[in-house]
């Protein structure tokens, strides 16, 4: 008997995004545009994403060029990253706000990979709640009988090496941002 599961997998697919956008606003001493992607600015009234009002680019590997299309937001977005609480000093030259992103210290370093384990292990949990919903489904279905015994053998079998197989992509996620944090 094939099974769909699509409703379980699709909400892991979800906590596993959910895991990546988390790790992408996580600064690893590398300059990465996602860490713009929350910060917004008063444009006609209406608070905007930076990344919808300027362009933004990557010249050196520690450093981010945010270029407004209209000049006069240069100060906004200049306060917005003050308020952001990034840890970033931006520099303003008139025409371009430049962010140079200085090494992490090594107790920085740790700090961020405790960050990113709890991230990871929230990620898990996240998964395992999924798997014990559907579980508890599937329970609901054998007692009215609609599925046998056996049938709820091998949905928990199944299921359980989806999960297993979500927690594993979770490891490798946190591991390479891990490795990333701690590259010198």
């Amino acid at each position: 008997m094939e099974r769909n599961y699509a409703n379980v997998t699709e909400k892991m697919d979800k906590t596993i995004n959910v895991l990546k956008d988390e790790l992408a606003n996580i600064r690893a001493g590398r300059a990465n545009p996602h860490l713009l992607d929350k910060l917004t600015v008063e444009y006609y009234g209406a608070a905007t994403p930076v990344t919808q009002v300027a362009n933004i680019s990557i010249p050196e590997a520690r450093q981010i060029v945010i270029q407004p299309w209209d000049a006069k937001l240069l100060s906004a977005i200049e306060k917005a990253i003050h308020a952001s609480n990034m840890g970033l000093n931006p520099n303003n030259d008139g025409k371009v706000i430049r962010l140079v992103f200085p090494p992490l210290t090594e107790e920085r370093r740790v700090e961020l990979t405790k960050l990113v384990k709890k991230d990871g292990e929230n990620a898990k949990i996240a998964i395992r709640q999924i798997r014990r919903d559907a579980l508890e489904n599937y329970k609901k279905m054998k007692k009215n009988s609609e599925i046998t015994e056996d049938d709820m053998k091998n949905i928990e079998k199944e299921i359980q090496e989806i999960t297993d197989g979500y927690i594993e992509d979770i490891d490798k996620i946190v591991a390479g941002k891990i490795d990333e944090i701690m590259e010198v």
